[in-house]
């Protein structure tokens, strides 16, 4: 068991987290009196991620929920300005 002041504790508070979490017991005290307890934290447990919490929303499982057309090659014209090509009435020389 250690215990350390508090000046101590904020000159050497990585060394002490680290004694804390390999198992150590440290004290932080003011003066002779003692504070604090410092003892490691348990792990986070995330919980596990569930793919398809959106299925519902579909009309129909098998149907493509994007619109007829979507994946369908984009027309010349739009392709040019997609590609920065082309008259455009914002380009202002």
């Amino acid at each position: 068991m250690a215990i350390v002041t508090v000046h101590h504790a904020k000159t050497h508070l990585s060394r002490l987290i680290a004694a804390a979490e390999a198992g150590e017991e440290v004290i932080v005290a003011r003066g002779t009196k003692p504070a604090v307890r410092l003892v490691p934290v348990d792990p986070v447990k995330k919980p596990r991620r569930v793919g398809g919490w959106l299925a519902h929303t579909l009309s129909h499982p098998d149907k493509d929920p994007l619109e007829d057309g979507f994946w369908d090659p984009l027309p010349d014209d739009e392709l040019a300005l997609w590609n920065c090509e082309g008259d455009d009435a914002n380009d202002a020389a």
